[in-house]
């Protein structure tokens, strides 16, 4: 299962044929971080993503956008070559530094996919 929400918004909203996520983080249902280094966060990540986007009818394959936001840019190497075995379409992405992301973070990732079933 994925991360619960803890504030005032959903996890995803679906609109128009496309579901919305809210950022994920590498972290267990509990909302607990994990440890691990930066590839087994960003493993982490995806996985609670994708198990948010096939709840609301999508997939990892069904992503168009993400946005990634990280604590240090030297990470994006790492994290890089776990997208690049996660994501075979290679979806639209932003990457940004950024000092504090939600429960001490290293990284978080929002995205927009496609529905492919309803």
């Amino acid at each position: 299962m994925y991360v619960i929400a803890t504030g005032p918004h959903s996890q995803a909203i679906k609109a128009n044929g496309f579901v919305f996520l809210s950022a994920q983080i590498p972290a267990d249902r509990e909302g607990k971080l994990i440890s691990g280094g930066v590839k087994a966060q960003a493993e982490k990540m995806i996985e609670n993503t994708k198990m948010v986007l096939e709840e609301a009818g999508s997939g990892l394959e069904g992503v168009v956008k993400v946005n990634l936001s990280v604590k240090d840019f030297h990470m994006v190497e790492e994290i890089d070559e776990v997208f690049g075995k996660r994501f075979f379409q290679k979806p639209a992405r932003t990457v940004q530094q950024v000092v504090f992301m939600e429960k001490g973070a290293d990284m978080m990732m929002d995205c927009v996919a496609v529905v492919n079933k309803e």
